[in-house]
């Protein structure tokens, strides 16, 4: 392997062991974090080594981790209130490894190596706190993402099927990783910010994991009078900006040729909603609205956003065949009313395909945008406050002004 190639695994194993000791850590007083992620290093450096000791390194490494495993539980039982923790056992175990690799192997490897466990006993603390801070609720999520990319992606086949030769079932689960990794982002990140963070956090974490539902969850606050009008029109306006970036994000990722043609599009109907929403923020004061984030992760969310991105993958396709051009606007406005990723995606994915021109692609993305945008004035409408409605609507009449007029006269 060359050097790339060893630390690209020396990174997966890391994070493997730290997926892990994530999960064990609220559960046993064995093993946590860091000892899981130091015997996963330990034992790829035993691999490492066999090539040139041949077999010896693995197996009397996995002995000695079981010795160690066995010597702790022994503990534990013996002494209830003692706490047998490995790290420093196997710490030793891994500066061994690393010397007798140094010896042998490349020293920027070793060097790596080293780094990486000092790091981890360095940072003991802030690691802890770190995995306090999870609920249970937070580890299922983790756990659930890693189900949706590790084991069920690679098992998809990747290949088109179906009418129209455009769905494959790989290219439609990577979009929903794709998607579900972005809501989980947020759906973490809310955890290391305090409740009284303030409106804008508000809106930009909601954003990042629904800002439909967060749109919907301000309009009601500020009717129910838990928040005031100007707060939950600020956090709607910021949500609605975040959904634009994440299809920025989605484009960059999926098309980048798309992203630039409907860059202009995206920004005139970003700008509006962004000022207006931070001169809220400056004005408005007392407590922060609450932040209440559904896990982004769940298995049936992710088969109904499978579903819907391969229905939209074929609809489009359908009616580029059969009615052209002017038919997929209005599909794009439909889809668009509840949810923006879905037609973001596909529309992507049949521009990188060549189905779909990519002036077509990006009026059905911005025309998608705008209906979003229309679709959460009508949800505001229904669970506000005239108040609300009345921060709002400039600057959603505004971008929708926008987006049309890009559309049009473009």
């Amino acid at each position: 392997m060359d050097f790339i190639s060893i630390l690209f695994r020396l990174t997966l194993g890391t994070g493997l062991g730290l997926l892990v000791g994530l999960q064990r850590e609220r559960e046993s007083r064995l093993a946590g974090l860091r000892t899981f992620s130091l015997i996963t290093l330990f034992g790829f450096l035993a691999g490492l080594m066999s090539p040139m000791l041949g077999g010896w390194p693995v197996g009397m490494g996995l002995l000695a981790v079981a010795l160690l495993l066995i010597a702790g539980n022994y503990f534990a039982r013996v002494e209830a209130e003692a706490d047998p923790g490995l790290t420093t056992e196997v710490a030793a175990l891994m500066m061994y490894g690393i010397g007798a690799y140094l010896a042998l192997g490349d020293p920027t490897v070793a060097v790596a190596l080293g780094a990486t466990v000092a790091a981890l006993l360095a940072f003991k603390g802030e690691i802890h706190a770190l995995a306090r801070k999870f609920t249970e609720n937070d580890v299922k999520a983790i756990m659930q993402f890693s189900l949706l990319s590790l084991v069920i992606l690679p098992a998809l086949p990747d290949r088109a099927f179906g009418p129209y030769n455009v769905v494959n079932p790989r290219q439609v689960w990577w979009m929903v990783v794709l998607i579900v990794g972005v809501g989980l982002s947020g759906f973490v990140a809310h955890k290391f910010v305090s409740a009284g963070a303030g409106v804008a956090m508000n809106g930009l974490l909601g954003g990042a994991v629904s800002s439909t539902a967060t749109s919907v969850s301000a309009a009601r606050g500020a009717a129910s009078r838990l928040i005031s009008p100007a707060q939950s029109a600020a956090v709607i306006l910021i949500a609605s900006c975040v959904s634009l970036v994440r299809v920025a994000v989605e484009l960059a990722i999926t098309s980048p040729p798309l992203l630039w043609a409907g860059a202009a599009g995206l920004l005139a109907i970003f700008l509006p909603l962004a000022v207006s929403g931070f001169h809220l923020v400056w004005r408005s004061s007392g407590p922060s609205p609450e932040r209440s984030l559904s896990n982004p992760s769940q298995l049936r969310g992710a088969i109904l956003f499978a579903a819907l991105y391969a229905g939209i993958l074929l609809a489009t396709a359908a009616v580029n065949a059969h009615l052209g051009a002017g038919a997929l606007y209005w599909l794009a406005l439909v889809s668009g009313l509840t949810d923006m990723d879905a037609i973001t995606l596909s529309t992507a994915r049949l521009v990188s395909t060549g189905v779909v021109e990519t002036v077509q692609g990006w009026r059905m993305v911005v025309l998608a945008a705008a209906a979003n945008l229309a679709g959460k004035a009508a949800f505001v409408a229904l669970l506000g406050t005239r108040e609300v409605i009345r921060h709002i609507a400039l600057p959603f009449v505004v971008s929708l002004a926008a987006a049309v007029f890009l559309v049009l006269w473009r």
